[in-house]
């Protein structure tokens, strides 16, 4: 490892989505109501079936909540039921949540529904659980969208990189994975980054078996830097990348940017005139979006680069992972 400009910058501009949220305008990707769209393939694969169920009937009854904000914090507080952590299937947590929805007793006893009509309501009780959720929601007025779904996320836990790990998650769960005419080690490359998302960020971190501690402010974080994540993304392709985004500039041809598919390898540097000053790098998602890992302190998130002005200020090019490049 070397200086900050050879793996990624420490300090970069706020997440695009995240600006037009917390200025009120809302993203169709994160949107509520009809606008979140019906369930991508990563929504039905991720999802249990009946889980999928309750959370898009659950969100009926708070008109404009989207139903992939009520998945996204499932996955998040449970991984949809399955986590065996403490608290999830029997018992509370440290914290005395307990259920898929880690609801606390005392929230429990405001906001619980019997959401299969079985006569009574039970936390542990997915159902009950996911329709108690979207009341809590939107008692905080979570429908409204904007500022007012960030707040009522963040009244769910009280943490902002909370709220960012559930609107990240909600996009990807809403947001189709873009279809490529040639397929192939980009698509597989975008679907291993997905299955990241929400991960924390961590200087030094990450690669090819996966997140990792990293080193300096990353030390005390298991989690991806930029490159250590398109490292891990395409090596599950079976290319093996340099480690650092500098050098990963070099690892395949060059493609122009009218001709980016998914996969391919987004660059950023201080001076676009000089790719050594490369600091960024992130997997082209489709639609002018990005999966990446962007400063210690966020989650790898999908984010807006075309049309954000700090991020095409500083785009220097972009790469295609070259078979030249395959693991052995």
């Amino acid at each position: 490892m070397k200086a900050a400009a050879t793996i990624c910058a420490a300090v970069l501009a706020l997440p695009f989505g995240l600006v037009l949220l917390l200025a009120g305008q809302q993203d169709p990707a994160i949107g509520a109501g009809p606008a979140a769209g019906a369930p991508t393939r990563l929504a039905r694969t991720d999802i249990p079936p009946a889980y999928l169920r309750w959370y898009l009937d659950a969100a009926r009854t708070c008109p404009g909540l989207g139903w992939n904000i009520l998945a996204a914090i499932g996955k998040i507080e449970s991984d949809h039921g399955r986590s065996t952590a403490p608290g999830v299937k029997t018992g509370e947590n440290s914290a005395g949540a307990a259920g898929p929805m880690q609801f606390l007793a005392g929230t429990w006893a405001t906001y619980g529904v019997d959401g299969d009509h079985d006569g009574h309501t039970d936390r542990y009780n997915p159902a009950d659980a996911i329709y108690g959720a979207a009341r809590y929601l939107c008692a905080n007025h979570a429908g409204q969208g904007g500022r007012h779904l960030y707040q009522a996320i963040w009244q769910y836990n009280h943490a902002d990189s909370y709220v960012h790990k559930v609107l990240t998650q909600a996009a990807a769960y809403a947001t189709p994975t873009p279809t490529l005419t040639a397929s192939g080690r980009g698509t597989v490359a975008v679907r291993a980054a997905l299955r990241w998302l929400g991960t924390p960020y961590s200087w030094g971190g990450g690669g090819p078996a996966g997140p990792s501690y990293g080193i300096a402010q990353g030390a005390g974080t298991k989690g991806f830097d930029c490159s250590g994540l398109t490292q891990y993304a395409w090596a599950k392709a079976g290319i093996q990348l340099p480690r650092v985004a500098a050098a990963q500039y070099t690892a395949g041809p060059h493609i122009a940017r009218t001709q980016l598919r998914p996969g391919d390898l987004l660059f950023f540097a201080t001076d676009t005139r000089n790719p050594a000053t490369i600091h960024h790098v992130g997997l082209y998602y489709g639609r002018g979006q990005m999966i990446h890992a962007p400063q210690t302190g966020d989650v790898v998130r999908i984010s807006q680069f075309t049309g954000n002005p700090y991020r095409e200020r500083q785009y220097i090019g972009a790469t295609r992972p070259s078979t030249a490049h395959i693991a052995t």
